[in-house]
């Protein structure tokens, strides 16, 4: 089981390529792998069936308890028959529907695959918290297959609808899930369900499992996203929507059942929800003219049947309960797939623009009408088994006074009504000849044969229907596995005879009740077509779905009041804000504290006596600057005060990342001072210049104060006294700084890497207004490779030839700089200097474990080096020189460091934990490598994908602006 898991993990990430190659058959495969590992769960028949547990674990994450425990017990066995089997017939069908098109395909093959993986997985784990783990991944890429046409707002906002509404749902249930574990002790499902933990505070914990439950499987009030999901392909309805994730509530409900069917919330909640919610879907699916949309309306009255019969929480129940479970698969997916059969060949699924296609397609109708028999409960289907005994449990439990099996009865019945009645608009809106208006016969709808094998799948599910009931005997020995967990009846309700599943219980009680739905029904639908029910007006003024949008747009508006409040557009006010809090914060803890301890020398080396005051002057002389890049110049005054502080402080890793850090920071201000106006205060002048020094004084006094405090207030030994013995004993390193940044305290240096993609893709969003890729720094200003030199002509340049002569080209890119920016001096210069940067920085990147460097310096020095060539040659030199794009480099760079993280895991070990091999190769001698250089090289690109981006937002992108707007005639700044 854990094999095939990952198989589901491992193999859709392939389905993309093979898409390009052999198009739909691609699905081939993917029915390949579900059908596998149907297989694999059939043979588990024998000893399923015989009562026992099939179980494989792995310890995944150890010290936090979890374990990915696979549990194959009756329940987890159907459901995992059902997930695999189901899902490998319509990846079949998608062979098929899909035949011809290829846009698109490869995502949704992948995707459909990983579904199909994941439910496996949440249907099997006995870990609760891989299981929410699971519960989430369905909803993601629900949301994925849902917006398949996402060129369509409709999809789009139908699969977002889903999205929001099953997360919202599976937080909820995440936190009850939390709190289960902290009562129970353990993650594991079958202990908490063993002992089940009782009071105030485990009935509440229970409510946010059912909500989570409850969502999944559109339950009332959260039914209207089902609906909306229509918009999917069809396989996806039938195979997420009838058959998959919206079992997984089901799914839960079932597994919960045992343990908590007679808590105080339970009944209330499940009966209650899901009578209504039987009722609701089945009045609505009367109103539908889409047959897609009638099924939709169908499956959450189905569900609703669903979650009373198997949440009821009797012996006799939850045996109806998994066989009508079974059943609804079925029957409910091969109709999703006919109607996909129809609307292919068609391009319709409106009943009226449908007539006269039952006569045509005679195989396709018969086996619908098998599938709605099994969905009404005629015999000898396996809905009629589950159904009759449906109503016997509950009809048994409510003549004993039981006021919850009475309200379930009547619903059951009710809803039965409801059933029968859109089962047959169903029929007959896709198969019957209908008539017009005038009582005559509408033309028939032209029906061209689908492919043998398009039909092979709806076939097959609809037939599977019919045997299931005539082999109800057999199911009965197999779900009396699952049914034996339950107790006989409720508390006060003296036990029943054992139900068992069989085709025909002779003239009973049950059996009345179907009838009488049955024939009620029929009226009901008779009444709907000749009122025209479906062109009325609806009842109430909204519906679920109007109330939804109707809270996204109330949470719109208060976001924008929120923000009109708050963000004023002013960063001057930002800024003090921030610093007026700090200042109101700090200097209340330093006043309240007590026993302060400071202690303060006069230097520690005497180059602080000359580099302070030089830090000092310069900051006060910024102040009064009048000129920004006067001021930028000024502040980085004191970042190379530091670096004098660090050198001689003993700490060369951060005097040379502070020089660069500074380097680097004054080439992207030299490049935003382009864009603004040179003198300070020319367009808007600084104001309340004496409220803005009391804010910056009282910001340097109280982070002073906190200086001071904070180093006198040590009670123990630093942990940083460890550091040198750690990093060469567990990073076998002796650069204790770059071991301390990608080992020792790599989750930090994680964090700080994201920080910076987002600074990255920040700034290029603010400079790309459409199209984030700069498309004229790119390799096409490279001339064809020669061995010659190359000269600049007026062509451009070209390799030194008899017909073309010139002056030497040193830069590719220089010669489209304008004349009186260009310097023969800087092109010779980088041309000479870059590629040796270039090795210092590699040097800086492998060197860094031992000696001073790392990824980050390294990173730096080479984003110094594409500085230089975008100084010398512009920006279609930058485009030369690294025509790698920006954003790439910043996602393999924070893969790596991912990967690092996540590969620990794998093998048992902690995340980031670092591996060390050594040995001695001849010629080259002894060789050591440690693992955590990986995460370095993720560092370095990381970094160079920074300087890059900002190179080609701030640098290339403006440069495009400003050609543009003097060939427009614009005033520049």
């Amino acid at each position: 089981m854990l094999a095939l898991l990952g198989a589901f993990a491992v193999v859709p990430l392939a389905l993309p390529w093979l898409v390009g190659r052999i198009g739909a058959r691609t699905f081939y495969i993917g029915a390949a792998l579900a059908a596998a590992a149907f297989v694999q769960a059939a043979l588990q028949a024998p000893a399923v069936v015989s009562g026992g547990i099939v179980t494989e674990s792995y310890d995944w994450i150890p010290s936090l308890g979890i374990v990915l425990s696979m549990r194959m017990d009756t329940l987890g066995w159907i459901m995992a028959l059902i997930v695999t089997g189901v899902g490998a017939l319509v990846m079949l069908y998608c062979r098929w529907y899909f035949r011809g098109k290829r846009e698109g395909l490869g995502q949704f093959s992948a995707v459909l695959l990983a579904f199909a993986g994941a439910m496996y997985g949440l249907v099997l784990t006995d870990d609760i918290v891989v299981l929410v783990m699971f519960w989430e991944i369905t909803s993601i890429l629900s949301y994925l297959l849902i917006g398949y046409a996402h060129r369509r707002g409709g999809s789009r906002r139908a699969a977002l609808q889903a999205l929001l509404v099953t997360t919202v749902g599976g937080l909820v249930m995440f936190v009850g899930v939390v709190l289960l574990v902290v009562m129970a002790g353990t993650s594991s499902m079958s202990e908490i369900l063993a002992h089940p933990p009782t009071g105030a505070l485990a009935d509440a914990a229970l409510v946010m499992v059912l909500v989570g439950a409850l969502s999944k499987s559109a339950i009332f009030p959260f039914h209207f996203w089902l609906p909306g999901a229509m918009a999917a392909p069809t396989p996806v309805s039938a195979y997420l929507h009838a058959a998959a994730m919206v079992k997984a509530g089901i799914y839960l409900i079932a597994r919960f059942a045992p343990a908590f069917a007679f808590a105080a919330p339970w009944r209330p909640i499940v009966i209650g929800l899901g009578v209504f919610t039987m009722l609701l879907g089945g009045f609505q699916a009367l109103r539908e003219t889409d047959l897609k949309r009638i099924l939709a309306f169908g499956t959450v009255s189905q569900l609703g049947l669903l979650t009373v019969v198997l949440g009821y929480g009797t012996r006799n129940a939850a045996l109806a309960g998994m066989a009508l479970l079974i059943g609804h698969a079925l029957f409910k997916s091969s109709l999703f797939l006919v109607v996909g059969v129809i609307d292919r060949q068609l391009g319709t699924r409106d009943v009226g623009e449908l007539s006269g296609v039952g006569r045509q397609a005679p195989t396709l109708a018969v086996f619908s009408m098998i599938a709605v028999a099994s969905m009404i409960g005629i015999p000898p289907t396996i809905g009629f088994v589950a159904k009759e005994g449906s109503l016997s449990a509950l009809l048994f439990e409510a003549s004993h006074g039981e006021v919850w099996g009475l309200v379930a009865l009547i619903g059951i019945a009710l809803g039965s009504v409801l059933t029968t009645a859109y089962g047959i608009r169903f029929v007959w809106g896709a198969f019957w000849t209908k008539k017009s208006s005038a009582r005559r016969p509408m033309p028939k709808t032209e029906w061209p044969d689908p492919p043998i094998g398009f039909l092979s799948a709806p076939i097959l599910l609809a037939a599977l229907t019919a045997v299931a009931g005539i082999a109800s005997p057999v199911l009965d020995t197999v779900l009396a596995g699952y049914a034996d967990t339950l107790p006989p009846s409720s508390p006060g309700v003296p036990a029943p005879p054992d139900a068992h599943l069989a085709p025909w219980h002779g003239i009973e009680p049950a059996l009345w009740i179907s009838l009488a739905s049955i024939a009620v029904g029929a009226v009901v639908f008779w009444l709907t077509v000749r009122t025209r029910w479906d062109a009325r007006r609806r009842l109430l003024p909204f519906t679920a779905a109007d109330a939804y949008n109707a809270t996204l747009r109330g949470i719109a508006r208060v976001s924008v009041s929120v923000t009109s409040f708050t963000q004023t557009g002013s960063l001057p006010v930002y800024v003090g804000t921030i610093f007026i809090v700090f200042v109101a914060a700090e200097g209340t803890a330093l006043l309240a504290g007590s026993g302060w301890r400071a202690q303060l020398d006069a230097w520690h080396t005497p180059a602080q006596l000359l580099v302070a005051p030089l830090m000092i002057a310069a900051g006060l002389v910024a102040v009064r600057a009048r000129k920004r890049y006067t001021g930028v110049v000024l502040v980085s005054v004191t970042g190379l005060g530091m670096v004098v502080l660090f050198a001689t402080s003993g700490a060369p890793d951060l005097a040379l990342t502070q020089v660069l850090v500074e380097t680097v920071t004054m080439v992207a201000f030299a490049l935003v001072l382009r864009r603004i106006p040179s003198r300070l205060g020319e367009h808007n002048a600084s104001v309340k210049p004496i409220a803005r020094g009391v804010i910056g004084a009282a910001v340097g006094l109280t982070m002073a104060a906190v200086a001071l405090v904070a180093t006198g207030a040590r009670v123990y030994k630093p942990i940083s006294e460890r550091f040198p013995d750690l990093a060469y004993d567990l990073g076998h390193g002796k650069n204790v700084v770059n071991v301390a940044l990608v080992d020792l305290r790599g989750w930090d240096t994680m964090g700080e890497l994201s920080v910076l993609v987002l600074a990255a893709t920040g700034v290029a969003s603010l400079v790309f207004v459409t199209d984030r890729a700069d498309r004229l720094s790119s390799l096409s200003a490279l001339p064809v490779r020669s061995r010659r030199p190359m000269v600049e002509t007026s062509e451009g340049v070209r390799p030194r030839s008899s017909k073309t002569t010139g002056w030497q080209a040193w830069l590719v890119g220089g010669q489209r700089v304008r004349t009186e920016n260009r310097s023969l001096m800087v092109e010779v210069i980088v041309r000479i200097l870059f590629h040796s940067i270039i090795v210092v920085s590699l040097f800086l990147l492998f060197a860094g474990h031992n000696a001073p460097g790392g990824g980050f310096a390294g990173g730096l020095v080479a984003g110094m080096a594409l500085v230089m060539r975008y100084i010398g040659g512009g920006r279609y030199e930058l485009g030369a020189a690294a025509p790698a794009d920006a954003g790439r480099l910043l996602g393999v760079g924070m893969t790596l460091a991912v990967a690092c993280a996540v590969v620990p895991l794998l093998f048992g070990a902690d995340p980031l934990t670092s591996a060390f091999f050594e040995a001695t190769i001849p010629v080259i001698g002894h060789i050591e490598f440690v693992t955590s250089t990986i995460f370095d090289i993720g560092v370095y690109l990381v970094v160079v994908g920074l300087v890059l981006d900002v190179l080609r937002s701030l640098g290339a992108e403006v440069d495009r602006q400003l050609q543009g707007q003097r060939r427009e005639g614009v005033p520049l700044p």
